[in-house]
């Protein structure tokens, strides 16, 4: 056994199914291997490295398993670090196996040598190790899973090619050698009982209870509802806990921020108590005034407790855990005038989420397509969103229910992962429907060439359902609003313009299905054929890019005027308004930003 084959059957005895890769020969040693194993763990190609890691983020996201991605030395192993970045970012576990040159080359500036240490430092610094000696395994691989696991980070493990062919020869039980063991065993930290009755106290003070939940709340849905209940609290959500609560839910708020809802800003604005569970959101500005609101945060990493918001009470554990430890501490409040503006608020928004859909524009609303597609939308089915305008639409017009996952790169805001999350998802979760809404400029950059590896891969699903929805604008929309907003200026076209591209065609062309939507009558049955088609599909719709993106400070009443006067070009009005959302903007995100900063997700 040499010690490549000893790294996959290592993969194999944590459970490992799939590894999201791309050839090259810093990975020859463990491409042989491969086939000496039947493939097993299944090697899965993408068209770029930085593609695999997206995928195996998706995976990663959608199957609660660790993603694992592979790629060569060099400009392999670079090109992984973007979907490693969004792993980390948005705290996913993602184990990276990078091939190295010889090490008789090291140090000799040879080809493709990079210091792959200095270079993943960052990205896996809770775990980066070089595989120098065959003893080193298992240890490091099981350091490596286990760190990923235990810690819900990016790990990386670094094998030079040479090594790869040596003869595997287990560490033995001698000085200076590591024995290991297999798995991470499943914990549910609680804080102490002191702790849990101070956040009980501040709760049960409270009159006006608002409650920010994120992605570790996802194991406690049952949980926060009860508490809700308990305290007559409205819930908003972070996008990455977007799923955590179900939208059908009449005290639930949906998004909070830039992306958010006006009952969630209402939310906010108008508490005196506010617990955070399981979220990292980042932007203060969105939450009540420092000096307004008792606070509460539950979290299971210490180290991101006490963020934010002056938490008067910071408890580290598990949320579902952590929750059944302190309901009944807290006393029923009656659900009275605060809940019930609530519930009228979030009543009253997707009324007006409904009026924006409708309005009228050249050639498509993108509002009404992502709106179009809520009460279609099967309830197991698994979406994405790509950073950008697409976003926008994703939160606000896409009510979560049943068993219903979405995501999308939260953090890091990356332009790309759109059609490879939902590639990811579709190994995951095979007999799952899955939908990416993506922009035509992350199309462009990414989602063409993996269509690719979708049809490469798509009769092997239980369900071929995955439809991709392309918002064809030609227009980097989400950046060309910002501009507008922060600096005043229109357009600047040398930058924002893109060409016209048939995506549809492309898909029909390598073996997929797909339509060009024109037309505003086209677009419920343009869904329904999608999600009835027997394979991969593309939809193209090409959508008008004057629809703006209106921040949650927008009275409900003005939204639907909003829209319908920028889009119909009412010079007069529309310089008004975004006058006025040029204040707004500048009010919640001081400071001018660079292209870099795409307001994606949180």
């Amino acid at each position: 056994m040499k010690v490549s084959d000893y790294v996959l059957q290592r993969l194999r005895e944590w459970d490992v199914e799939h590894v999201f890769s791309y050839a090259g020969d810093g990975i020859n040693g463990l491409l042989a291997a491969w086939e000496r194993a039947d493939n097993k763990p299944t090697f899965i190609q993408a068209r770029h490295e930085e593609m695999a890691a997206f995928e195996a983020v998706g995976y990663a996201k959608f199957s609660g398993k660790v993603g694992v991605c592979a790629a060569t030395s060099g400009p392999g192993a670079i090109h992984l670090l973007n979907g490693l970045y969004d792993a980390k970012l948005d705290h996913v576990p993602v184990v990276a196996i990078v091939g190295q040159t010889h090490r008789s080359a090291m140090g000799g500036s040879y080809q493709q040598e990079v210091d792959l240490m200095s270079l993943f430092k960052d990205v896996a610094s809770e775990f980066c190790e070089t595989v120098n000696v065959p003893e080193q395994l298992p240890n490091v691989i099981d350091r490596a899973l286990r760190t990923a696991y235990a810690r819900r980070t990016v790990t990386a493990v670094i094998i030079p090619a040479d090594v790869q062919e040596l003869e595997y020869s287990p560490p033995t039980h001698a000085f200076k050698m590591v024995p290991s063991s297999l798995g991470v065993a499943a914990y549910a930290p609680v804080p102490a009982e002191e702790e849990v009755a101070r956040a009980a106290e501040v709760l049960n003070a409270g009159e006006k209870v608002a409650v920010l939940i994120g992605q570790g709340a996802r194991g406690a849905r049952a949980e926060v509802e009860e508490l809700a209940d308990l305290l007559g609290a409205g819930v908003a959500k972070a996008l990455l806990g977007k799923d955590a609560l179900s939208d059908e839910l009449p005290y639930v708020t949906g998004a909070i921020g830039l992306l958010g809802t006006r009952p969630s800003y209402d939310l906010m604005q108008g508490c005196d108590t506010l617990l955070v569970i399981g979220s990292s959101f980042p932007y203060t500005q969105f939450l009540p005034e420092l000096d307004q609101a008792r606070a509460v945060q539950i979290d299971i990493d210490p180290h991101m407790v006490g963020l934010r918001y002056p938490f008067e009470v910071n408890l580290v554990g598990d949320a579902r855990a952590t929750l059944q430890a302190l309901l009944p501490q807290l006393q029923r409040k009656e659900h009275g005038a605060w809940r019930k503006k609530i519930e009228k608020s979030t009543a009253r928004w997707w009324e007006v989420m409904e009026g924006r859909a409708a309005v009228d524009a050249e050639p498509i609303n993108p509002e009404y397509v992502v709106h179009a597609l809520d009460a279609l939308l099967p309830d197991d089915v698994i979406l994405a969103a790509d950073s950008g305008s697409a976003a926008n639409w994703y939160a606000r017009h896409l009510r979560m229910r049943g068993t219903m996952r979405g995501s999308l790169s939260g953090t890091l805001a990356t332009m790309g992962p759109g059609v490879p999350y939902v590639i990811g998802a579709k190994f995951a979760h095979p007999e799952r429907p899955a939908v990416a809404i993506v922009g035509d400029g992350a199309m462009q950059m990414n989602g063409m060439a993996e269509l690719i590896t979708a049809a490469k891969y798509w009769k092997e699903w239980q369900n071929p359902q995955l439809i991709i929805a392309v918002l064809n604008n030609q227009d980097l929309n989400q950046v060309t609003w910002e501009m507008r907003a922060m600096s005043g200026a229109p357009q600047f076209l040398a930058s924002q313009a893109l060409p016209d591209v048939p995506y549809a065609d492309f898909a029909r062309s390598i073996g997929l299905d797909g339509a060009r939507v024109e037309e505003p009558g086209e677009v419920e049955s343009a869904w329904r054929r999608a999600l009835a088609a027997d394979r991969p599909f593309v939809l193209d719709f090409r959508t008008d890019p004057a629809v703006p993106p209106i921040p949650p400070h927008a009275d409900l009443d003005q939204m639907e005027a909003t829209a319908a006067a920028i889009i119909k070009g009412d010079s007069d009005r529309g310089g008004m308004i975004r006058q006025g959302i040029k204040a707004k903007v500048q009010e919640m995100l001081p400071g001018h930003r660079h292209r870099g900063d795409r307001p994606g997700a949180q």
